[in-house]
């Protein structure tokens, strides 16, 4: 697989993560080629923490690991949706998903 489609706009690609079972959007987090190897390779989320400058593995310390079960590039290559099986929370907040501040709804 040619992953160097994924970072052709730069170096840095989008990952939405997704829950498997029901499909609500977890998180967004970013992912470098180095870290989308890691992930291909232990089938476990790897993604690039731009505020730190380095991989971090999902999980490592709280224990709410991701395992990956399908990754898809959009239609531009330049975004990919990382479908997974969430242990525990998703955010590092407690919450099951980072998109809990709702901002607006239709009311009608």
């Amino acid at each position: 697989m040619d992953l160097d489609k994924f970072f052709q706009k730069g170096e840095l690609v989008p990952a939405v993560v997704q829950e498997a079972g029901t499909g609500e959007v977890l998180m967004l987090a970013y992912m470098n080629r180095e870290s989308l190897q890691k992930t291909l390779e232990t089938g476990y989320t790897w993604f690039f923490s731009r505020s730190r400058g380095k991989l971090w593995h999902k999980g490592e310390t709280s224990g709410h690991v991701q395992r990956v079960v399908r990754i898809a590039g959009d239609c531009d290559s330049d975004t990919l949706l990382v479908t997974v099986v969430q242990t525990g929370p998703a955010c590092h907040t407690g919450k099951k998903s980072c998109f809990f501040d709702t901002i607006w709804e239709e009311t009608t």
